[in-house]
């Protein structure tokens, strides 16, 4: 027994099964786990009933290897980068030995405040309560875990596969486009338009968030915080929670001059870490308005989509 409340009880290992990588990539292959350090995640399983509500299954600390470091050495090549030669459009998929598949954008993975937040689990070990003692169920097989996710459906067993993806709708390019001003967005779901909004929803609170606003190019922007509402409660109604949304949703969100980035549903709807989107109106006529979306959870500034034109679930 130690001070560390995660690591008092046996650990039990996972056989991690053969991982291939392919897709939008120069060099295909599979995933050789000796050459990679393990990292670890402490996660609360919650799962969706049928009835729609949260189902607490256990606590448990993951062991094993980061999608960061699996991927860290693959060359990406992407099928749309005449268009959008950034990466913040790009996602990945992981299927499993069943046929399940999530998603995870590649912002998520390389862009958070707090790195390795998502394994390929090789061990696991229980976090029992000091006073009831109760012991969770142990899963047998290797599994992926979400470090970051609340509701946890994302945390299939047994995968076997990822795909590297770029988000595959276009958008007009223009570059320099200045003054750039987009005085609503609208929101499309697998192509069907959903609505507009033009100003902020009546019933939600706006929120503050000090920050340091640093971009991976240019470095440091402002220390200037970011006040706005959180874009899940913008946008609850149009995009519903659903085990299926959890998994798979992928969205991406597109300036007037066709920036744009991918991001995953759960990391915008289904976040236990509070490091939420902000969506961030500004003055009537500022260069870069009128909504902004400001990205809590990420280190860098890239996914900070100045004039939000279009948000899209799916394509």
């Amino acid at each position: 027994m130690t001070n560390n409340f995660y690591d008092n009880t046996e650990t039990y290992p996972l056989f991690v099964y053969d991982l291939a990588i392919e897709g939008e990539i120069a060099n295909p292959g599979k995933v050789d786990f000796s050459k990679l350090p393990v990292h670890s995640v402490i996660d609360k399983e919650t799962l969706l009933d049928s009835s729609g509500s949260d189902k607490f299954t256990g606590a448990y600390r993951y062991d094993g290897y980061s999608l960061f470091d699996i991927l860290n050495d693959r060359i990406l090549k992407k099928s749309n980068a005449a268009e959008f030669n950034s990466i913040i459009d790009m996602y990945i998929e992981v299927e499993n030995a069943r046929g399940e598949k999530v998603v995870f954008s590649w912002g998520e993975i390389y862009y958070p405040n707090n790195l390795h937040r998502i394994l390929i689990a090789s061990g696991v070990s229980r976090i029992v309560p000091s006073k009831t003692k109760e012991l969770w169920p142990l899963p047998s097989e290797s599994k992926i875990v979400a470090g970051s996710d609340l509701i946890t459906e994302r945390n299939i067993s047994l995968p076997v596969r990822i795909i590297v993806r770029s988000f595959p709708r276009s958008f007009t390019m223009n570059r320099g486009l200045s003054p750039m001003i987009s005085e609503s967005f609208g929101l499309f779901d697998h192509g069907s338009a959903k609505g507009r909004i033009s100003d902020y929803p009546a019933g939600i609170n706006a929120v503050t968030y000090n920050t340091v606003f640093y971009g991976r190019g240019k470095g440091i922007h402002s220390t200037s915080p970011f006040r706005g509402m959180k874009i899940s409660e913008v946008l609850a109604d149009a995009f519903p929670l659903t085990k299926e949304n959890l998994k798979t949703g992928i969205m991406c969100f597109a300036g007037k001059d066709g920036y744009r980035c991918a991001l995953s549903y759960s990391e915008i709807f289904n976040r236990n870490d509070q490091q939420e989107f902000l969506l961030v109106k500004t003055p009537v006529g500022e260069d870069g308005g009128m909504f902004r979306v400001f990205p809590a959870c990420d280190f860098f500034s890239d996914r900070a989509i100045k004039a939000l034109a279009e948000i899209h679930l799916g394509y």
